[in-house]
């Protein structure tokens, strides 16, 4: 079963500008003939690495909705400038948008299980998938999705 990761989306104001960021930096590496992805860097070393590269994926908190993911492709360690060791997370390019889930703000990243994650919005057909962005929100705040 997979684990995965649940992050604050700073920056981003919607899926679209997340989509927007990862777009650029999946030409950037295109351009320097790497495989398309985009990373995070993150203060602190996942310890369930290899639960999280099997099959896990970063989950995105937009407008303090869980709203998007992106699949874990490595987690590589590395030391900063200041000698501070720190965490990139390696991501696919695709943003896969999910149903959304209130989640309140927190610092770091957390670890989601596979149970408490939301689903694919492609894999819920007609509940809701269609509907533009900010009736989806009301409705998901309502509990009506």
């Amino acid at each position: 079963m997979a684990l995965h990761l649940i992050k604050l989306c700073v920056g981003a104001d919607s899926i679209e500008d997340l989509r927007d960021w990862v777009s650029r930096h999946a030409l950037v590496a295109i351009a320097a003939g790497l495989e398309p992805s985009s990373s995070h860097t993150t203060r602190m070393i996942p310890k369930r690495a290899e639960e999280l590269l099997d099959g896990g994926s970063l989950y995105w908190v937009i407008k303090g909705q869980v709203q998007a993911r992106q699949p874990l492709l490595d987690l590589k360690t590395f030391k900063d400038a200041d000698g501070i060791t720190r965490c990139e997370l390696v991501l696919g390019p695709e943003v896969i948008e999910t149903e959304l889930q209130p989640k309140r703000a927190f610092q770091g990243w957390r670890y989601l299980t596979d149970e408490d994650a939301p689903r694919d919005l492609m894999s819920l057909g007609a509940d809701g998938g269609d509907l533009p962005m900010d009736l989806r929100r009301e409705l998901a705040e309502l509990g009506l999705l």
